[in-house]
């Protein structure tokens, strides 16, 4: 049995190809997943081993990524290295100083790393790392050794078109302080990076010497925000510290180099996490659409080897050797498919590194390898899924009675779709319940309620989409009867004559389409309710913030507040706070009495007061934290500093100001530095608003940190990020559709081979090969609008009771109709698409030859 197994699948050498490349396909988006994970996760180890010391001393309050903590005015002297150093414990104790807020022009004057990566400015020390080695390694030039020169991570040199030698533009958080320019040059005289193997990730370094960085960062003064500590030989980490504890002046204490390095992962894990999981479904779908299309394709290739099955049960051969040859057939191809998939995920991977990349998430290429969990983990996955998609053909295989090999027409029956429409109909209200619950506000998140009822629905559709999909094949047959006559009445009635196949079939590009369209309806919700959100609360005429939603110098609103026309301009700072005794740090917005002026807030107790030790909280902050009119209001910032305010007014919730609004005098009193996140400018009355607009423009023109914009700018900036996030969905779930659109071709190609003598018969009878290669053709296009139909409506369906469950974020219902159309237009597309094989090679069947086949 083995021996014949090996043989029919060298005799049927196309037919596993096209079945394995389903597997092909799957495997390797989720190999290509799983290396690019474990890539981004390696990659950011090498940047936290390879750039944390042993031990640091820092402001009280603040932790590893905490670029609000960075804002603080506190510092080191010299002196205070000094007694560092002094330590027995301390090998070696070197000043920092950590930049903020300082933007690199490129050499056509665009800011680098817009994509949301980080600039990191630092002055260059030779700190060794956890791995007893230099934290900063140098590709070429040399390392900075006076106030305008710097070294640049290699990367962002090349990506901005400098060369050693050139001057580089930046902007300095400083910039423009007693009335100079918003610009400096500086000198390039060295590419470097971190000493971990795995790149930056996209950030920007900008390494100064250690005079030049308290220059631009610190006023010019000699002072440092940290220091990084070296151990002696035999000296714990935790050593380490309380020795440095010690000695430190209050307000800063030290930590150890393990706890840095738990504080960047966990800062990370989260970003990291949702690209896993984000990834990660799209890799579940494609392997799940595999598996229809495998189940599908050993069912076709069952029922036309009936005979020869039949023939092996009257020559001997148990239920147990027909169905093991059937599992050895699938267990071949799921190796063969997903050792292939391995080398299609080390590609994709790359191609995901590439992608990433445009966002500013640059993945060292070195570090996307094929490890052994990939390996294990694509093989287990490709062999369950494809046993498991080919368990129940085979099981019916065996029950191939002997006596069918004597038979002059065999067929494998099938079963009547009455109990499986019975329990599909069960299941459709179960999953109609279950979202239903979501919808009408039950415990727990109401997305999840709507997320297990969907896949019960996807699911369950999938499995009777045989009978819900009839009422479409029918709509077509007549349609394509009505407009292509005998040859459109043949492809309807192909495509009904078996249903099951025709729905297997079809519920590939189902579940496809499905999630594309809710996604569509939750995009659109998304823009739409973003749009009413600008009418209803954005109430400045202009909006000035950074692309990368960063900071900008504060002189900046200094020389807008001066353009004539101008009457209002109100500034918001965005910091970090802890509430009280709360464990996590809050969004905390500090603002000026202006911001009162441009925004109608909707007071629902108090008044709109800002400033002079009072606050305003949104209804969400106040109920949390039980909050009236008059309350005090305890803030805790970085560096350990606190700060006590009365809550003045609470209104109703905003996106225009912070949960928690106080003025800019508190952050004085703390010891955070001034800079900008947002100005909201208002034309003076009677003013000309267009000039003003120009007038405005002309202030950045040649300062591409910022942008100015009015509410429609706003809402286009805002809708174009939203569909570039939808875009890179679609381009994801593409893969399934495509895995569906092969499975087409699949069962078609069989599906010819399976009615090789009927095509003979019909060739005889006067059918031409142009109007058999139609009649092909429209079979494949009813296929896809059932799928099609099947798939748009139910994603239509989910996606409204996703949004109606996120109604306080999406308080818009939005139907993208023209793109549901458009999805329609694509699945008929495909369906000439996937007809075309298997067209070709029904009208090359010679009519004598096809006629005589049994």
């Amino acid at each position: 049995m083995l021996r014949l197994t090996w043989r029919n699948l060298l005799a049927r050498k196309a037919r596993l190809f096209m079945s394995a490349l389903a597997i092909v396909l799957g495997i390797g988006f989720l190999a290509g997943v799983l290396t690019f994970s474990s890539g981004l996760a390696a990659t950011f180890d090498g940047i936290i081993e390879g750039s944390t010391p042993d031990g640091v001393a820092r402001p009280a309050g603040t932790a590893s990524f905490d670029a609000e903590g960075a804002g603080n005015d506190q510092t080191l002297s010299p002196g205070d290295v000094q007694k560092l150093d002094a330590l027995p414990e301390v090998a070696q104790a070197d000043g920092s100083v950590d930049g903020l807020g300082l933007y690199v022009l490129d050499t056509d004057d665009k800011l680098v790393g817009t994509g949301g990566a980080p600039t990191l400015a630092f002055n260059y020390t030779d700190t060794p790392n956890l791995n007893d080695q230099p934290t900063l390694t140098l590709d070429g030039g040399r390392w900075p050794a006076a106030d305008d020169e710097i070294a640049l991570s290699t990367a962002s040199a090349k990506n901005a078109g400098y060369r050693l030698g050139d001057l580089v533009t930046v902007i300095p958080p400083t910039a423009a302080q007693g009335g100079g320019p918003l610009t400096q040059k500086v000198k390039l005289v060295g590419l470097a990076g971190f000493n971990g193997g795995g790149g930056t990730a996209g950030s920007t370094l900008v390494i100064f010497d250690t005079h030049g960085a308290p220059t631009i960062f610190l006023d010019g003064a000699d002072a440092f925000t940290s220091v990084s500590l070296t151990a002696a030989d035999g000296v714990s980490q935790r050593q380490l510290a309380t020795a440095a504890d010690a000695v430190l002046p209050d307000g800063f204490t030290a930590v150890t180099g393990d706890k840095v390095a738990k504080e960047s992962q966990t800062a990370i894990g989260e970003f990291l996490g949702f690209i896993n999981i984000f990834l990660g479904t799209f890799a579940v779908i494609a392997v799940i659409v595999g598996g229809f299309i495998i189940a599908n394709t050993f069912s076709i290739l069952v029922a036309q080897r009936v005979r020869e099955l039949a023939l092996l049960r009257a020559l001997g051969a148990s239920r147990r050797q027909v169905r093991r040859s059937v599992l050895v057939e699938a267990f071949v191809m799921a190796v063969l498919g997903s050792a292939a998939g391995l080398l299609v995920g080390l590609g994709l991977a790359r191609g995901l590194a590439a992608l990433f990349g445009t966002f500013g998430l640059d993945i060292n290429a070195s570090v996307l390898n094929l490890t052994p969990s990939t390996v294990a983990t694509a093989l287990v996955v490709g062999i369950g899924v494809t046993l498991v998609s080919a368990y129940l053909p085979a099981r019916r295989a065996a029950t191939v009675a002997p006596v069918a090999a004597m038979r002059d027409d065999v067929s494998m029956s099938d079963q009547s779709l009455r109990r499986r429409t019975v329990i599909g109909t069960v299941l459709l209200v179960i999953g109609a319940v279950v979202a239903g619950a979501g919808v009408v506000g039950a415990p727990g998140n109401d997305a999840v309620y709507i997320g297990i009822g969907a896949v019960i629905w996807v699911l369950t559709v999938a499995a009777i989409s045989a009978v819900l999909g009839r009422p479409v094949l029918v709509a077509c047959r007549s349609l394509f009867t009505k407009l292509f006559g005998t040859t459109g009445r043949l492809a309807g009635d192909n495509a009904i004559r078996n249903p099951r196949r025709t729905g297997a079939t079809a519920s590939a590009l189902m579940i496809g389409l499905a999630l594309v369209s809710a996604v569509g309806v939750l995009a659109s919700s998304l823009s739409a309710s973003t749009s009413k959100l600008v009418d209803d609360q954005f109430a400045a005429d202009f909006l000035v913030q950074s692309p990368s939603f960063g900071s900008f110098p504060v002189a900046l609103g200094d020389q807008m507040a001066k353009v004539d026309g101008v009457g209002v301009v109100s500034r918001q700072q965005a910091v970090s706070a802890v509430i009280d005794d709360d464990q996590d740090s809050s969004f905390v917005v500090a603002t000026d009495p202006a911001a009162t002026d441009v925004y109608d807030l909707q007071m629902t107790a108090g008044t709109a007061r800002i400033g002079g030790g009072r606050s305003i909280v949104d209804q969400a902050t106040a109920k949390k934290y039980d909050l009236a009119v008059g309350s005090p209001l305890t803030l805790r910032f970085p560096g350990g500093k606190s700060a006590r305010v009365a809550v003045s007014g609470i209104f109703k919730e905003s996106q225009v100001v912070g949960p928690v609004n106080i003025g800019f005098g508190t952050l004085d009193e703390v010891g955070i530095k001034r800079v900008d996140n947002v100005l909201s400018i208002n034309a003076r009355p009677g003013a000309d608003v267009a000039k003003v607009k120009t007038q405005l423009d002309r202030v950045v023109k040649d300062l591409p940190i910022v942008a100015v914009q009015d509410k429609q700018q706003f809402a286009d900036s805002v809708n174009a990020q939203i569909n570039q996030l939808l875009y890179l969905v679609y381009g994801l779930l593409a893969l399934s559709v495509v895995i569906a659109v092969i499975g087409i071709v699949n069962t078609l190609s069989l599906s010819v081979l399976e009615r090789t003598r009927e095509i003979g018969l019909l060739r005889a009878i006067g059918l031409s090969r142009r109007r058999l290669r139609r009649m092909v053709t429209l079979e494949s296009v009813t296929i896809s609008l059932m799928g099609a139909v099947l798939g748009l409506v139910l994603g239509l369906i989910i996606g409204v009771l996703l949004q109606r469950s996120l109604k306080d974020d999406l308080t818009e219902l939005g139907v993208p109709l023209t793109s549901l159309a458009v999805f329609l237009v694509i699945s008929v597309a495909f369906g000439v698409l996937a007809a075309i094989v298997p067209a070709a090679r029904a009208s090359r069947m010679k009519v004598l030859d096809a006629i005589a086949t049994e």
